[in-house]
């Protein structure tokens, strides 16, 4: 079981009510020292940020113009993929959590920001800032978990269709901006519900075509446009589409790094009944993981490198997570519990390792060795086709088994 409250042995068994509570008044004066530091340095780091990116759009599609030719092509595009990179995840991810609020920049405020992505800021904000980082990790309230297509917890019962799990969670880092869109919307649960003409959501799912509508009529419609002179009409939408694949790609791979890993882990819904803000503080550091890198990883990570940071200060400019990190994982140390970090290649394939031993049986990837695969495959198939009962059984009888040997 991955749900913190059901394992043998807790990696918060030795905290006591009063360790916590002391933990959060810790964490609360790392939070109000920064807030007190904020100042000209980081509102100048924002703006130069802005600035720059903007700059490496623009110049990106003026080489583009003439994507025709291979070199051209290639440079265009990797500038384009870059720049859609710092927009959605140092630029518009921050902005959109009120990081940069505080200097009443009505350009940049999360009121008024709009970004680069399918899904409107208004349903991103609702989805991600008010449910996302208060259910943070909880099965049943945080729906950022899987997204509503994985299985993320060997609590949640197995069933066939979860085999074709890897295939779609790829699909969907494809097309990530869209996969979210459709998550914002709830469109799973308003599908299942029967609620398609429900006033409400007619309402944003017209919001959300029409912005997709408006991002795909730029990308694929006017910039290529601009390079019919020169013959390069369809490099230039090739391209526009490459960098929206590499902006999905690189932004769905930072989250699953930072949400998703073995040893994150997950709660149960009754744990947060009377939650305090020193057990949401240690629920947000248990439920996050860090990428370590280079101040380019972090750049282009949006700062979700340093996701636990981040989950414990989403507010915070994203700049000053670096600063605190170390502060951060003394507290960490301080209270014996695991400071969650490796490098992005390390990370990723965790992620993708937990994707993969999820979509399959408790236990039947880690039982599968060369020598008894014939035995694991058939009993793989008996439960992909014979039902309900016959898994149960088999599951049932795997416990027992697991307990004589135990024994």
């Amino acid at each position: 079981m991955t749900t913190i409250q059901k394992q043998a042995q807790s990696p918060i068994a030795h905290l006591t009510p009063e360790d916590i509570e002391q933990l959060g008044k810790e964490l609360d004066a790392i939070r109000a020292e920064v807030i007190e530091a904020r100042g000209a340095s980081d509102a100048a780091y924002i703006r130069k940020l802005i600035k720059t990116q903007r700059s490496l759009e623009l110049g990106s599609r003026i080489v583009l113009l003439a994507s025709i030719f291979p070199p051209a092509w290639l440079v265009g595009t990797a500038g384009l993929s870059v720049a859609k990179i710092l927009e959605n995840m140092e630029i518009g991810h921050n902005v959109l959590h009120g990081q940069w609020d505080w200097m009443r920049d009505p350009k940049i405020h999360s009121t008024t920001w709009e970004w680069d992505m399918a899904t409107p800021a208004a349903d991103w904000k609702h989805s991600h800032n008010e449910l996302h980082h208060t259910y943070t990790n909880v099965l049943g309230k945080d729906n950022d978990l899987g997204y509503g297509i994985m299985r993320v917890d060997e609590e949640q019962t197995w069933h066939p269709m979860y085999l074709g799990q890897p295939l779609w969670s790829f699909i969907n880092a494809l097309f990530f901006e869209y996969g979210i869109a459709a998550y914002d919307l709830e469109l799973g649960a308003t599908i299942k519900k029967k609620k398609l003409k429900d006033p409400e959501f007619q309402r944003r799912l017209k919001g959300v075509l029409s912005k997709i509508r408006k991002q795909a009529t730029k990308d694929y419609l006017v910039h290529p446009a601009l390079s019919i002179p020169t013959g390069s009409f369809l490099p230039t939408l090739a391209a526009n589409f490459t960098a929206n694949i590499v902006r999905n790609l690189w932004s769905n791979s930072i989250i699953m790094c930072g949400h998703f890993p073995e040893g994150v882990e997950t709660f149960e819904k009754r744990s947060i009944e009377g939650e305090t803000k020193g057990e949401w503080y240690l629920r947000q550091m248990l439920g996050a993981a860090n990428i370590s890198g280079s101040k380019a990883m972090h750049l282009m990570s949006g700062n979700l490198s340093h996701q636990i940071e981040h989950h414990l200060f989403p507010d915070l400019p994203s700049n000053r997570y670096a600063e605190v990190a170390p502060k951060v994982r003394a507290l960490f140390d301080k209270y014996g519990l695991n400071y969650h970090t490796a490098p992005f290649p390390k990370q990723l394939y965790s992620a993708w390792h937990k994707v993969v031993r999820l979509s399959l049986p408790n236990g039947w990837l880690a039982e599968t060795k060369v020598t008894n695969a014939p035995a694991q495959l058939a009993k793989l198939y008996k439960m992909t086709t014979g039902g309900p009962k016959v898994r149960r059984a088999i599951v049932a009888l795997d416990r027992r088994a697991a307990g004589e040997r135990a024994a």
